[in-house]
This record gives C-alpha cells, structure tokens and sequence, in this order.
C-alpha cells in the first residue's frame, strides 16, 4: 500500500496545472493503448489521477472570473488565511485603524505576540485630500473640542483677523520687489519708511472714531506698517556698514541694537507715566509723532555715506560746475536731499532711458549721433517734458555710466541758462519756455561735450580727494541699452 501510494503522489506532482488539464485529457484519449495484459495497480492509478484531474477542471470552470469577486480590503485577507484575531478598532483625525495579533487554535492570543496595526484606509481620493485638511486646522487653527469649547464669536474673530494680518505680509512681500533701491536712495528710504510707520500707527488710531471700518483700516494700517517694518529692516545693515571702519561690522550692529532695546524699555516706562495722567490721546500722538519724525529726518540726515547715489551725484556735479571744488563728504550728505521719493521717476536727468522717450524724431537722433561715436552713451534734451536724457550702449561700464550722468548734468546746466534759469537748481528745473531749434541744441550738446572732454578728468580726482568712491556708483541706471547695428541693419 506504502508503494502504491508513493507511485500515487508522484505521479500527481507532476501532473500538469488545471489551466492545461483540458488538454492533457486530449491527449490521454488519443494515446494508443498498448494490447497487454492490464496492470491492476496501474488501472487503478489512472483511473484515480483522471478522476481527481475530472473534479479540478469542474471546480475551475464552475469558478467565477476574478474580475467578478468582490474586492476585500487591504489586509483583510491576513484574518482569513492566518491565525490573526482582531484586538479593537481606534480612530484618529477621522482616519481609522485595526489592532490584530496572533492567536492560537482555540481562540486565545499566543503569549508574547507582536500587536499590528492594519489601516482600514482606501487608497486617496479627492476627498482625502480635503480630511487631510481639516485635520489640520483641527490640530493647529482650532481648540480642542472645537466647535463645543467655544463661543460662537470665535470663528469671525479669527477670520477677520487672518484677513487683517494676511494683507499685511502681502504687502510686505511685494514691497520687497525694491531690491536694490534699498542700497541706491538709503536715506530716502529710511525716512520714508518712518513716515510709512507713522501713517500706519495714525489709521489704527483713527479705527477708534468709526468703528464701522474697522477691518478695512485695520489691513490698510497693517500693509503700511509692514512695509515700514521692511524697510527699516533693510536699510538698518548699509548704516550700520557705513560706521564700521575695520572688520567690526558685527560688533557695530551688536552695540546699534543694544542701544535700540535700551531706548524701547526708557520709552515703554515713560509712556507709563504719561498714560496715568489721562491725556487727550490724539494730542499726545500727534506731539509724540512730530518728534519721532523729526528725530528720525536728524537720523539719517547724519549718517555719512562714502558712495555717489543719484541725490549726493548731482550736489556734487552741482557744486564742481559752479565753484570748480567737489564738496566734501560732510557737505555732500548733510546737502542731500532726504524728503523725497526713490519710486517717483520725474527727474530732470533720466539715467539710462529708452530711445522712444529720448527721441521723438529720426533727425534728432542722426544730428546727435556724430557726437558719441567715440563714447558708449549718448545725450539728448527734449523740448518737450524739459529733461536730458543720457542712453547708454551697450558695452558701457561703471566709468562710462558716470561719465554720461556727469554729462547729463553738464548739458542740462547749459540748457538752464539758454533760457535765462541759470540760477535755479538743476533739480528744480521748469518745463522750458521755448523749443531749442535743431542748430541750438547741436551747439549746446558740441559746447558741453567740449567740456566734458577737459573737466570729468578733475571733477573724478576731485571727488577721489575728497574721499568719494567713484568706483562703486550707485545711480541705478536703466536697464536700456542701445545695440551695435552693421551698415546691412541699418
């Protein structure tokens, strides 16, 4: 029996898979029988082997497609072909676990048997996205217990309060965008800012008065008081670099700072004294305001600044043109103007300007041309806005940049005193009272280039004398620049 059941079950492993039992049939029906003696034992084995392969191929085509059963969840198969047997269920944040371990024949759990955790999650959907949303404001916006633990004033109060604080850092992000203006118009910037904080501080106050506009002039207040606070900020780093002499900038800013915290707790103790005397709150703002304003105008009005922007150039220029001397650096500072606006483009000298501001006609720019054909700018005058506009090619340098503003300034001088205004400043300038014809304005443009050609040399060791660096101009020049065209281009 032993052998026989042994030849059974090796006959049966290497019997082909139900997929091909239809064809083994097939061919168990055409082989040729041999015309022996039957074998007992071995009639007996087929018949069993083509049995059992009978019942495989009915149970495989009574079966349904796999596409046709139902889809069980990840995991859940683990409770039907293991020993697992599920401990309790647990949710968090809306998403919801199995706690399962093995357990023996009889039901109980093995001892020392690891606990797992199956996650009864679907594989995401939109839907998930937006649980993982509220999760989050479950954990981080809202309290514990929310809506419950809260009163009904809870959700509006947040809400405005997101929007207020929201339009502040939007307005600080985009007025960041200034960049490099930040390094070019120091001084005007610093104190703009502070007038900005002022305005800032005077909207909040003024929500007292109609409260009905609360939200809209608490976001306006907030956007004005953190663009001041940017550009407070950025401007704080060139002051403090300005004071340093040697590699002690760090040590500078440390004491700047000191010296900051020093003056907010004297000034938060003093307004404790104010406030216990009950004074009329619009009056003490606006004498504290004055102050801090005019405090702020000393401020920035002392700092002294070795670089040539566009406000300490043209006092410079100003002076080299009308006593032959270039200010020193005290008087080049202190005679800057600080109450204007870097972002305001009305100039009477436009610094790197488009050809179609510059020129409103072809024979203009063809009677001027000759001019620079050595120089890698240009410089007109248009009769029209009244200012002198300095374009430069597209290979000028620092040097060359300094030099078309310095002629700039030297045309426009000429021009002011064509027409009888040559005691006003260059920055002051009015619109011309008359249209220089074709011929005078190629004299006046031939006699400054002339004088270029003999004084940017002396006004530039001048200005080195006096401890100017004109190597680190910073008049923030256009960004045009007029191209090399060949005779075919042309």
């Amino acid at each position: 029996a032993s052998k026989v059941g042994h030849k059974w079950n090796k006959r049966a492993s290497s019997f082909p898979p139900p997929q091909t039992s239809s064809f083994f049939l097939r061919s168990l029906t055409r082989m040729p029988l041999k015309h022996s003696s039957p074998d007992p034992i071995s009639s007996s084995d087929s018949i069993r082997l083509l049995s059992r392969e009978t019942l495989r191929i009915s149970a495989s085509l009574a079966a349904p497609p796999d596409d046709l059963l139902p889809q069980a969840l990840p995991d859940s198969s683990q409770f039907l072909r293991s020993t697992l047997r599920l401990i309790c269920c647990e949710e968090i944040d809306g998403r919801r676990w199995k706690y399962v371990a093995e357990s023996d024949g009889s039901g109980k759990f093995k001892r020392n048997s690891v606990v797992r955790a199956v996650s009864l999650e679907s594989p995401r959907t939109p839907f998930d996205v937006r649980q993982e949303v509220g999760s989050f404001l479950r954990s981080y916006v809202v309290p514990e217990g929310f809506p419950a633990s809260v009163n009904e004033s809870y959700v509006p109060y947040m809400t405005f309060r997101a929007l207020k604080d929201g339009a502040g850092r939007v307005g600080k992000m985009l007025f960041a965008r200034q960049g490099k203006k930040f390094d070019y118009d120091l001084k005007q910037l610093r104190f703009a800012g502070d007038l900005l904080m002022e305005l800032g501080a005077a909207v909040e106050l003024g929500t007292a008065a109609v409260p009905h506009l609360f939200l809209p002039l608490a976001c306006a207040a907030n956007v004005v008081k953190n663009v001041a606070a940017v550009t407070s900020t950025s401007t704080r780093t060139p002051i403090y670099k300005a004071f340093a002499k040697g590699e002690n900038i760090g040590d500078v800013t440390a004491k700047g700072e000191c010296v900051g915290n020093i003056a907010d707790l004297m000034g938060t103790g003093f307004s404790i004294l104010i406030s216990k005397r009950n004074p009329s709150l619009v009056t003490t703002f606006g004498l504290l305001s004055c102050g801090y304003l005019l405090s702020s105008y000393q401020e920035v009005r002392s700092v002294v600044l070795h670089t040539l922007n566009r406000a300490r150039f043209t006092v410079a220029v100003e002076s080299f043109i009308k006593t032959g001397r270039v200010p020193s650096l005290q008087q080049g500072n202190i005679q800057e103007k600080i109450f204007t606006f870097p972002w305001v483009e009305d100039r009477p000298v436009m610094l790197g300007a488009r050809f179609k501001d510059a020129f409103q006609d072809p024979c203009t720019y063809l009677a001027v041309k000759p001019f620079f054909d050595k120089e890698r700018y240009m410089v007109t005058y248009s009769p029209t806005k009244g200012k002198v506009y300095a374009l430069l090619k597209d290979q000028a340098s620092s040097d060359d940049i300094l030099k078309a503003a310095f002629h700039a300034h030297v045309l426009l001088n000429f021009m002011n005193q064509s027409k009888g205004g040559a005691s006003k400043s260059v920055e002051q300038l009015d619109p011309p009272a008359f249209a220089p014809t074709e011929y005078e304005l190629e004299s006046r443009i031939a006699e400054s280039c002339e004088m270029v050609s003999t004084s940017y040399g002396i006004f530039k060791s001048s200005a080195a004398e006096q401890g100017w660096r004109m190597s680190e101009s910073l008049l923030n020049p256009g960004r045009a620049r007029l191209c090399h065209m060949n005779d075919e281009e042309e």
